[in-house]
Parts: C-alpha cells; sequence; structure tokens
C-alpha cells in the first residue's frame, strides 16, 4: 500500500482506515520530510498499529519532478516488498478565483501542479502493480471535474483531467487486474485546503454558500478515507473506472 499525500488531509486518514483495517505494510509519500516522518509517528501509535508486524515508512520526494516520482515509488515497492494499491492524494496550494481575476501567465502553472502528480504517480506504480498480477489505484481530484463552478474554471480543466486519464486508465489496466478510480469530493471540513478557501476573498463566499447544500453534513477527510479503503478492497473487485463524490450532498450531479 503507498500514499501519496500521506502527511495530512484525505491520505492520512486513508491511512488510518487502512491500518484499523488490517494492513499491515503501508508507505507515506509527501515532500516535506519533518511532516512526514510526524505522521508516520502518529500512525505507529494507533492501537491496531501494535498488532501484528505492522511497518509505516515515509519516502520524500517531489510530485512534479518525473525521477523524483519514479525513484520513490521504486523505494516504497522495495520497502515494501510488493506494491498492491496506490493512493494519489497530492494537493497543490490553490485558492478558487474568477478567471478574469486569474494571471494569464498563472493558467500553466496551476494545471501543472493540480494535474500531473497524479499521473506520474499512477504511471510509476503501473509496472509493479502489474508484476504483482493487479491491484487498485485511487486518484483524487474533486467534484469540480463534474459541476461547473464560478471561480473553479482552471481548476475544474484540471480535475476533469485527472478523471478522464484515470478512467482510461481503467480500461488499459483491467487487462492485467489493474482497477482505478476517483475520489471526487467537494468540501471537506477540517483540512488545510479548506482552512485556505475560507480564509477570505471570493472562495470564502463560494464554499460558504456550499456549505448549507450539505443536508447530510459537511464530509470529512474520514469519511474519504472510508471510501478509499473500500475502492482498494474485495468489496470492489468488479468496480473500475468510477468518479465518486463523497459530498453530504452539495453536488448531486
Amino acid at each position: 500500500m503507498v500514499i501519496a499525500g500521506g502527511s495530512s488531509g484525505i491520505g492520512y486518514s486513508s491511512a488510518e482506515r487502512f491500518i484499523k483495517a488490517g494492513v499491515r505494510r503501508i508507505a507515506l509519500l509527501s515532500k516535506d520530510p519533518g511532516r512526514g516522518a510526524d505522521a508516520r509517528n502518529r500512525l505507529l501509535a494507533l492501537p491496531t498499529a501494535s498488532v501484528g508486524d505492522m511497518q509505516v515508512h515515509h519516502v520524500p520526494f517531489d510530485a512534479t519532478d518525473t525521477s523524483s516520482v519514479e525513484d520513490a515509488v521504486g523505494e516504497a515497492h522495495q520497502l515494501l516488498g510488493g506494491l498492491d494499491a496506490m493512493v494519489n492524494s497530492i494537493s497543490s496550494p490553490y485558492t478558487p478565483e474568477l478567471l478574469f481575476k486569474t494571471s494569464l501567465h498563472d493558467i500553466p502553472a496551476i494545471l501543472a501542479a493540480q494535474a500531473i502528480p497524479p499521473m506520474l504517480l499512477s504511471r510509476a506504480a503501473l509496472p509493479y502493480l502489474t508484476e504483482g498480477g493487479g491491484g487498485s489505484i485511487v486518484n483524487v481530484a474533486s467534484d469540480a471535474a463534474k459541476a461547473a463552478t464560478p471561480g473553479e474554471t482552471v481548476l475544474g480543466a484540471a480535475m476533469a483531467a485527472i478523471t478522464m486519464f484515470t478512467r482510461t486508465l481503467a480500461a488499459e489496466g483491467k487487462r492485467n487486474g489493474i482497477r482505478a478510480n476517483i475520489l471526487t469530493p467537494s468540501l471537506i471540513a477540517g483540512t488545510p485546503t479548506t482552512d485556505r478557501a475560507m480564509s477570505g476573498g471570493f472562495s470564502k463566499k463560494l464554499f460558504e454558500k456550499a456549505a448549507p447544500l450539505a443536508n447530510l453534513g459537511v464530509a470529512s477527510a474520514d469519511d474519504q478515507g472510508a471510501l478509499v479503503v473500500f475502492l482498494c478492497g474485495p468489496g470492489a473487485a468488479r468496480l473500475t473506472g468510477q468518479a465518486i463524490s463523497v459530498n453530504g450532498g452539495i453536488s448531486l450531479m
């Protein structure tokens, strides 16, 4: 089990859920060695982590650098002695803004930072999943891939790119027993991304309007982690190429 972006948010919550479900070998991939080590220690301190031969590793890497991604996934594979699932929850700092207020020169960098990491990580994992007889890839995008939302013009394009990339990967990978699905959350309570979006400006107004639409409650990172574990497990053995939203009802599209 490899979780990219596992030091906070959906990635960390997914790791917690995997450990509680009985997974004994996890590699966390993230940029900051300090935060990665802290996440590793917190996971190893979980009551269920003390049962059996638990392994949690942290591998620092740069999710936008092809060589770094390739080396990190290879190292994780070696540390774990195999690879059967990859969860890509890399997030790049981004605050929704109307397109006419977005600098023309910023658009390529926004697209690259948001869309490229899960593509690189998925590609790096493919040989190891194939070698092991199959497995699961879960890429995290957002509801911006499905619903046209003011302020998320460029972000929506990046999320749609991740979604179509993953669906096509599912079509290619099924012959080798590889499943690929997409998690498309909306507002997630208690995460750095949501805190940043709610700090002010247009994005604050946007999400303040969105929150009341979550009649089932604004989803948490743990809610997302529960679905990630299901998508990687035997209960989802026939499920691939799907983009699934856990959003409390904010968007039903």
